[in-house]
């Protein structure tokens, strides 16, 4: 098939207070904000090259308002948005929006809003934040934390495998592996990729109602010790971590996970391997080879598997978090100071 996706451009997610999360993203994470409009707050990684990285929109539950991907042409854009329609998904053309050209706009088979783009502006320094290094889009950040790029998306699914296969015969993803339970054999996770990361999308198993929910968000930072940085100085000024830092076995990137203000989990990466074989064929791990935890030394803690929105009858502090995390999940300024 010919490449039709070059990478993920940017991810918008729901916040039922944009200015709390809008806060602790500048303020603890050390992204930066570029525009503001309808109530919308455009957030950049110094390291990405289009003007923004995530859109923090207004709703009444964290959740994915759409994830949005860079075909690898204009060519391209037209060929995805043929294949998608001949599955069976209707979606729209629209002109575009800020800082991007036309797109072609859908709901995937699992409920997952997508948009496709060719077009999109690339990030301009001014002069205070141009870089002296001719790659770089702008200067390295100076915050302790700051995440140089958006990395990947992990959203949830009925049907792990459906869910592969459809995104691998129609958008061309390449899946990479994927993890069945010890216990039995039901596969609860996938990782696909659109160029040479282990990952760009994860998918993992929802057994709720809800469909196009959403497990996590990532950021990538560019050493271990940038992201065991970023894990002690967030937990100096109140935001635990929910898991990590450790390494997947699964791609073998550093990770640790924590929550915004939201409830929303957000994942930091760093390390990892290449892998650039056209003909690969994913594997099949279980969690006792070290899919999860590479040293297979630690459990996955059990509020991991909470996906965004809440699935009914549960709310963000429920499913298994700690007293610690529940505070500050519910306050995340309240905790400042504790180690």
């Amino acid at each position: 098939m010919e490449k039709l996706l070059a990478h993920l451009s940017h991810l918008e997610i729901t916040c039922p207070d944009v200015e709390a999360s809008a806060t602790f993203y500048i303020e603890k994470f050390g992204m930066r904000e570029v525009h503001r409009a309808d109530d919308r707050v455009y957030l950049r990684c110094w390291g990405d090259y289009s003007t923004y990285s995530l859109v923090l929109v207004p709703g009444d539950e964290p959740s994915l308002h759409r994830m949005a991907w860079r075909t690898t042409s204009p060519e391209a854009l037209e060929t995805a948005a043929s294949r998608i329609e001949a599955s069976g998904i209707t979606g729209e053309w629209t002109e575009g929006g800020y800082c991007y050209g036309r797109a072609y706009e859908f709901t995937g088979p699992y409920g997952h809003p997508m948009r496709l783009v060719w077009e999109v502006e690339k990030y301009q320094a001014p002069e205070e934040l141009a870089s002296i290094y001719p790659d770089r889009p702008e200067k390295r950040s100076q915050h302790s934390c700051a995440p140089r790029f958006l990395d990947h998306v992990t959203v949830a699914t009925s049907d792990v495998h459906g869910f592969a296969e459809w995104y691998s015969q129609n958008l061309g993803f390449r899946v990479m592996a994927f993890t069945d339970l010890d216990e039995a054999p039901i596969t609860v996770f996938s990782v696909l990729t659109t160029n040479e990361k282990s990952h760009d999308l994860g998918v993992v198993l929802d057994t709720s109602e809800r469909a196009g929910r959403v497990n996590h968000i990532a950021f990538w930072v560019d050493t271990h010790e940038d992201l065991l940085r970023t894990a002690d100085v967030l937990m100096e000024h109140g935001t635990p971590m929910e898991y990590g830092p450790s390494i997947h076995g699964i791609g073998e990137q550093n990770f640790l996970y924590f929550r915004e203000p939201s409830a929303l989990r957000v994942e930091l990466n760093s390390g990892g391997y290449r892998n650039y074989v056209p003909d690969w064929e994913a594997n099949t791990w279980k969690p006792s080879q070290g899919s999860n935890n590479f040293y297979r030394n630690g459990a996955m803690p059990q509020s991991m598997t909470e996906s965004f929105p809440q699935a009914e009858g549960f709310t963000a502090t429920e499913e298994g978090a700690s007293e610690e995390m529940k505070e500050a999940l519910l306050n995340p300024y309240a905790v400042q100071g504790r180690g």
